[in-house]
């Protein structure tokens, strides 16, 4: 599919993020198709982590508006992950001492009668490492991982989320 017969999943217009008399993104729009790849690239401080946490609902932007779909985003972040976005930070946020499995679904385990569905828990994070090709132990702690494997982790959690838009926020960092 190319670009100019694909559909906008993400639109940003107009942004601007102020934090006290800082200008962090100044009137910066952008605009993503369905199955385009894009990068931000510029010097540190230069405002690309915050406009990722704006486009993934973290941040309000000042002024501007970040579309999903041609429906703006106003209610955050979880209206942004319901929309399909996914944002992996920098910083790792996992749980040393959980399991791979159990830190790529933290916050949405497969669940009846409230007892998470281990079986499938362990399928869906399976699926996920196989689709960014890594191979890990699902039962490994954490703690036990190399930083690099914790990091592929973090992006197989997003992508466990099958979303729409995924960003990665320096993730060779």
């Amino acid at each position: 599919m190319t670009s100019e017969s694909a559909q906008t999943v993400i639109a940003a217009s107009g942004i601007v993020k102020r934090f006290g008399g800082a200008v962090a993104v100044n009137d910066v729009s952008l605009s993503v198709a369905e199955g385009e790849i894009h990068a931000v690239v510029g010097e540190n401080g230069a405002g690309k982590s915050t406009l990722m946490r704006i486009l993934a609902g973290i941040l309000t932007p000042d002024e501007g508006a970040v579309a999903v779909g041609g429906a703006v985003l106003e209610g955050g972040a979880k209206e942004a992950i319901d929309a399909g976005i996914a944002l992996v930070h920098q910083e790792l946020s996992l749980v040393p001492e959980m399991t791979v499995a159990e830190n790529i679904m933290l916050g949405s385990p497969p669940t009846a009668a409230g007892f998470t569905k281990t079986k499938e828990l362990k399928r869906i994070a399976a699926a996920a490492l196989d689709e960014i090709g890594v191979s890990v132990d699902l039962d490994e702690p954490i703690a036990r991982l190399s930083v690099s494997l914790r990091q592929f982790v973090e992006i197989a959690r997003a992508v466990a989320r099958k979303p729409r838009v995924l960003i990665l926020d320096e993730p060779t960092a």
